[in-house]
């Protein structure tokens, strides 16, 4: 297991927030994010990896605590300190370790195509009825229903990433043509109070066994939510949530982001604010 699979796992059982995480062991926590994700490389020295050992309630001298310094050195491609004081054999040390740390290697987190097109399909079969859903009340459905879900479970729903628009987030994975093209979705163009609207249609009935209980509330609940906004007013709705707000034009949207939010967009109560209640 590497080491930020660790420290996640380890937080998330203590019932540690990202938000009070990245406070307590006085990280960025956009940059924690993306070490997180795997799109940026873990540099800790050893100062670092101790306070977030304690941090994590592990105890200095354990097995443990030498079991996280040493994962969080192969993590990083380094020896632990202490084996490069014991001078014996260190030259074939380096070797093992570089042989180990290939088999370590922090894969970035795919796109769930099965997950988003099963999500996407279940929110057009709630949404049938529903004229004012167009391409942009869809997207703001979507976009909504994967940062809810990660703010709640601290893991990704679809996988899929949003890039912030002037109309709100959008998601860009090429997906949506791939699905017109197989013939799972059909997109037209209608007048929508004198304007063109682009709609989606689903082809295929969602299978819905591809989704989560948890996952399917979570869609069940920003539906019933935000469905009947029209384009305008769900684009400005998103505009007033943190993870929109706190990124520069045209760029990715940190999920991480989610945890900076304030009611009525916020999921869940962090441990501070009921402290504040």
């Amino acid at each position: 297991m590497d080491i930020i699979k660790i420290i996640k796992e380890k937080r998330k059982y203590l019932g540690l927030s990202m938000r009070k995480f990245c406070e307590s062991a006085e990280v960025d926590p956009s940059n924690w994010s993306k070490v997180e994700r795997g799109l940026l490389p873990l540099s800790l020295d050893k100062r670092k990896v101790e306070s977030i050992a304690r941090i994590l309630k592990i105890t200095k001298g354990s097995k443990e605590w030498e079991d996280f310094l040493d994962t969080a050195a192969l993590s990083q491609e380094r020896i632990p300190e202490d084996i490069i004081r014991y001078k014996r054999k260190t030259e074939g040390l380096k070797d093992f370790f570089k042989e180990i740390r290939k088999e370590m290697r922090i894969s970035v987190p795919k796109m769930k195509t099965d997950k988003f097109k099963n999500l996407l399909l279940y929110v057009l079969e709630r949404c049938a009825g529903k004229p004012n859903v167009g391409e942009t009340v869809l997207y703001k459905l979507l976009y909504f229903i994967d940062f809810n879900y990660y703010e709640l479970y601290e893991e990704q729903l679809t996988g899929v990433t949003y890039r912030k628009l002037d109309y709100g987030p959008v998601p860009f994975e090429n997906i949506l043509n791939a699905m017109q093209e197989d013939k799972e979705i059909q997109v037209i163009e209608v007048e929508y109070f004198g304007y063109r609207q682009k709609r989606y249609l689903p082809l295929i009935k969602a299978d819905l066994t591809k989704l989560k209980a948890s996952e399917k509330e979570a869609a069940d609940r920003v539906i019933e939510q935000l469905s009947d906004l029209s384009a305008k007013g769900i684009s400005e709705y998103s505009h007033n949530d943190i993870p929109w707000k706190a990124t520069k034009e045209k760029e990715v949207i940190d999920y991480e982001l989610v945890f900076y939010r304030t009611p009525p967009y916020s999921q869940r109560i962090y441990k501070e604010e009921e402290n504040e209640v």
